[in-house]
């Protein structure tokens, strides 16, 4: 990446889902082994009428507050998100309203799930390289919770909502660091929400509730993930993005100061850190307080980090994202 990560902020909903919450609702459920396998502890949950919308901006608002960012720089917003407040028109229109962001502002969305924010830095990489913009606001917002059904005790575990906003300004002594895509579309069905749209619109495909095989309640217009075929996608394409990265930039895992990786969930990140032999102090994994909060995970991981002090300017790190698709993509960031 070339261009310059200037600042990221977070957004979470005011309420929180603990691991006891689930407990009590699913007194069957084998909380601590769901809790060692996750590492989630508590995830947070969007209010009832708040949608991806109204979270990405409260993560732009703070973001522009917070830092005295003069809105009137800002030449495009790009908004991640498999939600909206509505089909059309494109969320990112609404939000350049709701911000007070000039006219003159570009504003599209796009929908790429665990792997967008790494899309949405190529995109505003892209679009200040070809000279089209010096400042993008990238910004990421995921209300997943309220595509899960109620009884699937899995997922209500592992995702939580929140929201993240990235301002990527113009560099003129970036590294040129490339970025890495790729899809496997065989596997869209893995994880999917499938009625809703133009191929199975509602109430024309009408919800009937069934269990998987795990004794998760499901239908076709809630959120669903097949978890074992995840994990395999997981744990083996992953590992080839990361050592893609590296042979392109003729560097080894010794040269990288930190791995952000998806925050899917505990397992799978201990996995790629074994299989990669990454040093642990090196692979970052922060899903206890939020859970999988999809394409958010990375910038909220990534924004820790740098707020605790962890990650420093002047560190290399590898982003990495993989999920919905399939799909997966990384980047070397230069801080």
């Amino acid at each position: 990446m070339y261009n310059t990560i200037k600042y990221i902020n977070c957004y979470y909903p005011n309420n929180i889902l603990t691991n006891e919450d689930i407990a009590n609702q699913f007194p069957d459920l084998k909380i601590k082994e769901l809790t060692r396998l996750t590492g989630v502890h508590k995830r947070y949950i969007s209010g009832k009428g708040e949608t991806s919308v109204d979270m990405g901006v409260s993560a732009a608002e703070i973001l522009l507050t917070k830092n005295s960012i003069d809105r009137n720089s800002i030449d495009f917003i790009i908004f991640c998100s498999a939600g909206g407040d509505f089909i059309t028109p494109a969320s990112a229109c609404i939000i350049q309203n709701r911000l007070g962001l000039p006219s003159n502002c570009g504003a599209f969305d796009f929908n790429q799930g665990c792997t967008g924010y790494i899309y949405g830095l190529s995109i505003a990489d892209g679009l200040i390289q070809s000279n089209n913009a010096k400042n993008v606001l990238l910004i990421t917002s995921e209300a997943i919770t309220k595509t899960i059904h109620p009884d699937d005790s899995s997922n209500r575990a592992i995702f939580g909502d929140a929201a993240t906003a990235t301002l990527v300004s113009k560099n003129n002594n970036g590294s040129d660091n490339k970025f890495i895509f790729g899809t496997d579309g065989s596997k869209f069905d893995k994880i999917i929400i499938k009625h809703g749209r133009e191929r199975y619109p509602l109430p024309e495909y009408a919800e009937q509730d069934s269990l998987d095989n795990y004794g998760n309640a499901q239908n076709d217009s809630k959120f669903y993930m097949d978890g074992a075929e995840v994990f395999n996608f997981s744990v083996n394409k992953a590992p080839e993005l990361v050592n893609s990265l590296l042979v392109q930039n003729n560097i080894t895992i010794d040269d990288i100061n930190y791995f952000i990786f998806h925050q899917a969930n505990q397992i799978i990140l201990e996995t790629l850190g074994k299989k990669l032999k990454i040093p642990k102090d090196k692979l970052i994994i922060d899903i206890s307080e939020t859970g999988n909060t999809v394409s958010s995970t990375i910038p909220i991981a990534l924004s820790n980090a740098i707020r605790s002090g962890k990650i420093k300017r002047g560190n290399r790190i590898i982003l990495a994202g993989f999920g919905v698709g399939f799909s997966w993509g990384g980047t070397i960031l230069d801080l």
